[in-house]
């Protein structure tokens, strides 16, 4: 890469960050997190302002300071659900940033971005105390424990078990309609298991969360000063003096419910107003999602028949894994292509071997 297309490259990800932590600072506004991504925001823009210069020096000016399309697909989903959900990405954005720029002449903008990396890993709940972190936290458990990674394995499952499903009929020489009856049998039944077994997996956790609230109320009302130690150690632990760590600790413990709440996020580890999220939210979404996965590869076969009917399916459900590669991405910062491409041939591998197996199947029962 010449020194042109590093810059260039550098300076896109610096208007890329900016308009990232200007959403979540907006998403946020009102609340302590917000005047930490404004002070991101502001670092990024500066480090634009110095790699669009260096770029003019070498005769190559920028001319409009547009975020990517990446970008611009993770800035909707700050404004949907918050920056919680985006932060895998924004740390791994300040992460490359960070090894970009040593052995460069813009040495001195990595100590920024490791700087904004170490606030974006104490919002995850290591290194920030007080309430800035409990209040993006218990949204991130929310958000990317229950219905987003629903959404994601639903939408996944569903179309790889249902072309799985179809190809093996298909492969055994069923009729179409005979396919297109499998399929949606199939779907039925995969959305209703996927949807129960998220609702029993999220219940069984809000139901241990609040078993453990109900003991460590106990324990505080039988011996606050041993809670009030661990509060204090709590805080120490993520950088407090301990002067500091002790009245803060002393100061949640004289309110009762404030402890609690407190205790529950910093030493167990959840939100006890979400409690490990909804149950419900996460079967609903888990079974919407499955059943638009799992669509796709029956469709087809509702309008055509024979081959036409199962190259349409497998094309129809090449582009819905690529898809589904390429969302999650979003969150892991892997190359589209890549993800992509990696979902697809998993999937048509699936089917390839069901389709395999199906026709074996038929050719034996045919004699």
């Amino acid at each position: 890469m010449d020194e042109q297309q590093r810059l260039r490259t550098a300076w896109q990800d610096e208007i890329d960050g900016e308009a990232l932590y200007r959403a979540a600072a907006a998403r946020e506004a009102g609340k302590p997190l917000a005047e930490a991504f404004e002070r991101m925001a502001a670092d990024e823009a500066r480090h634009a302002a110095v790699l669009a210069e260096r770029l003019a020096a070498l005769g190559a000016p920028v001319s409009d300071p547009r975020p990517s399309g990446r970008a611009r697909v993770l800035i909707r989903l700050i404004r949907l659900v918050g920056p919680a959900a985006v932060l895998p990405q924004l740390r791994a954005n300040e992460r490359a940033g960070a090894a970009a720029y040593v052995g460069t002449p813009e040495a001195a903008m990595a100590v920024d971005e490791q700087a904004h990396l170490q606030v974006l890993q104490s919002m995850g709940g290591k290194g920030m105390a007080g309430a800035a972190v409990a209040q993006l936290e218990g949204r991130h458990r929310a958000v990317s424990g229950n219905a987003l990674r629903a959404a994601v394995l639903g939408a996944n499952d569903g179309l790889v078990s249902n072309l799985s499903l179809v190809m093996g009929v298909a492969g055994a020489a069923m009729a179409g309609r005979e396919i297109l009856v499998t399929g949606l049998a199939g779907l039925l039944a995969g959305a209703v298991s996927m949807a129960l077994g998220e609702w029993l997996s999220v219940q069984s956790s809000r139901e241990l969360f609040a078993r453990q609230l109900e003991i460590e109320s106990a324990e505080l009302a039988a011996s606050p000063a041993e809670e009030e130690a661990e509060l204090a150690a709590i805080y120490r632990s993520k950088g407090l003096p301990e002067d500091q760590a002790r009245a803060f600790a002393a100061r949640l413990i004289a309110d009762p419910k404030a402890a609690i709440d407190t205790l529950a996020r910093e030493e167990l580890g959840f939100d006890p107003a979400e409690l490990g999220g909804s149950a419900w939210e996460a079967a609903a979404t888990s079974f919407a999602l499955f059943a638009v996965g799992a669509v796709i590869p029956v469709a087809p076969f509702a309008l055509l028949a024979g081959n036409p009917a199962v190259i349409v399916s497998l094309g129809a459900s090449a582009l819905g894994l690529f898809g589904i590669g390429a969302a999650i991405t979003l969150m892991t910062g892997r190359s589209v292509w890549a993800s992509g491409f990696r979902q697809v041939l998993f999937g048509l591998a699936a089917a390839g071997v069901t389709f395999g197996v199906g026709r074996l199947i038929g050719v034996a029962i045919a004699g």
